[in-house]
Formats: C-alpha cells, structure tokens, sequence
C-alpha cells in the first residue's frame, strides 16, 4: 500500500463524511440565521432560543434524510472492505 492509495482513501472518506453530514449542518446553519434573524429583529437574547429550533430541525432532518445516510455510509464502508485485497497486493 502506496502512499497515494492511503491519501486516496482518505479524500474518499472526508468527501463521505461531509456528504452525509451536509443535510444536518445545512439545516442547522438555516435555522440558525432565521433564529439569529429573529432575535435580532426582536431584541430577544434567549440562549435556549437559539438551541432547541436547531435540535428540532436537526432531529427532523435526521429523520427524513437518516435511511440514506444509512445506506450511504454502509455502501462506502462496504466498497471499502471489499478492496482490502487489492491493497495488500
């Protein structure tokens, strides 16, 4: 095992990693700046008022987008176990 094959494994697993990720944080970060929008327009400095609409949203998310996740994550984990041959060689 080269060098490269372990740097390609690695960019292969950062791009999963943010893939799977990205359904979550970007509902997050939407959530977010609508809340931080909102208490701006209000003058509200509620800290739980941030918090609990981006753990709502996110545990909705999670809920929605959980299944593909799932299946993607066990694709990729699955592709991978299945090349270890080819990378002993």
């Amino acid at each position: 095992m080269d060098t490269t094959t372990v740097l390609t494994l690695a960019q292969n697993a950062l791009f999963m990693m943010l893939l799977v990720s990205a359904p979550i944080m970007g509902t997050a970060l939407v959530v977010g700046l609508v809340v931080s929008l909102f208490q701006a327009i209000t003058q509200i400095n509620e800290a739980t008022l941030s918090f609990v609409p981006k753990l709502v949203a996110a545990i909705v998310v999670f809920a929605i987008a959980g299944p593909w996740m799932l299946t993607t994550m066990v694709e990729f984990i699955r592709r991978t176990l299945q090349s270890i041959p080819t990378f002993a060689a």
